[in-house]
C-alpha cells in the first residue's frame, strides 16, 4: 500500500476514533441508566441491522453502542452506505432500520409499497450543512447561495476551474471541489437546495460516500472547497475553516450565516438547514428487541447528539416523534407538503 494511502487511512480512523472518544461519558451515562431500570435481554442473540446515511452514521452508531452496552446479547450492526444505498437494502428487507438525512424520496416509497414493507418515520436530529474551505484560504470570508450554483450546476462542469470565476475579486488559482457521492442524501439535498433540483450537480469533482474522505481531502488541499453534515466540520474544526452562507433574500437581511445549534433550528441558516431520520420496518417493530432499541433511541439525551455535533429536536418535535412512533404511524410525513412547512406541523399532520 502506497504510504500516502496508509497516512489517509490512520488519518481518517484517527478521525473516528477522536468522534468515538468524545462520546464516552454521555454513552456510559446512558448504557448505565437503560441497565439501572432492567434492560438486560436475558443471553439472547438478537441482530438488528442498520444501514444508509453516512451523516446519521455518528448517531445511530452512538446509540447502537449503548443499547449493546445496556442489553446484554444485543448486537447492532450499523452500516454507511449512503442514504439512497441504504433505501434499497431497505426496500428489499436487508435492514430493518435505515439512515437517511432526507425524507424517503417516491421513488424508494413505491419500492418498499411493492416489496409490502410499510415504515416509520422518525426524524431524529436537525444538521446544518456546512461549506468547508482549507484554512490558509484567506480569500473566502462568506459565499452566497448564487456562487454556490455557479459552482456546482452542471453547467459548470469543465468551466468554472478557477476561483476567479466565482468572484472576480479572488484569486486566479485552480479550484478543487469535493462532495457526496450520488447515493448520498446529503448530495440530494444540496443538490436541490442550492441547484434547485436533487441529482443535478456537475460530475468532475472528487465524491465520496465517506465524510471522513471529504474531510480529508479539504483538509490537505489549500485550493479546496468541499460540503458535508456539520458534525464532521465540529469533530476536524483544527483543519478545516467554515464558510458563512448567504442566502441573498433581501426580505431578511440577515447577511452570511454561520451554522450552529441555534440557526440551523431556527431556520435563519438557509437553505442548508434538514432533519435527520431512522426509518423503521414497521412489521421488524413487532420484535421485541428493534422496539426496545428504537424507543431508546428516542429516548437518548440531547447531549448525545451534542456531542456528535448534532442539533436535538426541540421539545415539542421529540414529544410529537414519540406519539408517532407509539401510534405506529405508517408512511412519509413529505408527501405533498411544501419547504416551507415546519417539521412540527409535519408531525402534527399540517400541510
Amino acid at each position: 500500500m502506497p504510504e500516502t494511502t496508509v497516512k489517509l487511512a490512520l488519518r481518517t480512523v484517527g478521525g473516528m476514533m477522536n468522534l468515538r472518544a468524545s462520546l464516552c461519558t454521555t454513552l456510559l451515562a446512558l448504557a448505565s441508566m437503560s441497565a439501572a431500570c432492567g434492560g438486560d435481554s436475558a443471553g439472547r442473540a438478537e441482530i438488528i441491522t442498520i444501514d444508509g446515511s453516512s451523516t446519521v452514521y455518528p448517531v445511530t452508531e452512538a446509540v447502537a453502542e449503548a443499547f449493546q452496552a445496556a442489553y446484554s446479547g444485543m448486537r447492532v450492526t450499523v452500516g454507511e452506505s449512503g442514504t439512497g444505498a441504504g433505501m434499497q437494502k431497505f426496500c428489499r428487507s436487508e435492514t430493518v432500520i435505515s439512515n437517511a438525512s432526507r425524507p424517503i424520496s417516491a421513488t424508494e416509497a413505491q419500492a418498499c409499497r411493492a416489496a409490502g414493507i410499510t415504515y416509520l418515520e422518525l426524524p431524529v436530529a436537525y444538521d446544518g450543512l456546512s461549506v468547508i474551505v482549507h484554512p490558509d484560504n484567506t480569500w473566502v470570508t462568506s459565499i452566497t447561495v448564487a456562487e454556490l450554483r455557479r459552482i456546482w450546476e452542471e453547467s459548470a462542469q469543465g468551466t468554472i476551474v478557477r476561483w476567479n470565476q466565482v468572484r472576480p475579486d479572488w484569486p486566479d488559482r485552480e479550484l478543487h471541489l469535493f462532495g457526496p457521492g450520488t447515493a448520498s442524501g446529503t448530495f440530494d439535498y444540496f443538490t436541490e437546495a442550492i441547484n434547485g433540483k436533487a441529482k443535478s450537480s456537475r460530475g468532475d469533482y472528487t465524491a465520496s460516500e465517506s465524510d471522513n474522505v471529504l474531510v480529508q481531502g479539504v483538509a490537505t488541499d489549500p485550493n479546496s472547497l468541499g460540503y458535508f453534515g456539520l458534525a464532521y466540520y465540529e469533530h476536524n474544526q483544527d483543519r478545516l475553516k467554515l464558510v458563512p452562507v448567504d442566502d441573498e433574500d433581501p426580505t431578511n437581511g440577515d447577511g452570511p450565516i454561520t451554522p450552529s445549534v441555534e440557526t440551523v433550528r431556527n431556520g435563519t441558516y438557509r437553505p442548508l438547514s434538514r432533519p435527520l431520520f431512522i426509518y423503521v420496518n414497521l412489521a421488524a417493530m413487532d420484535r421485541s428487541e428493534v422496539q426496545q432499541f428504537v424507543e431508546f433511541y428516542l429516548n437518548s439525551p440531547a447531549q448525545l447528539l451534542q456531542d456528535v455535533g448534532y442539533v436535538p429536536l426541540a421539545e415539542a418535535e421529540q414529544t410529537l416523534t414519540r406519539a408517532r412512533m407509539a401510534a405506529r404511524t405508517p408512511g412519509t410525513m413529505f408527501e405533498g407538503a411544501t419547504h416551507t412547512t415546519s417539521l412540527e406541523a409535519l408531525l402534527r399532520g399540517d400541510r
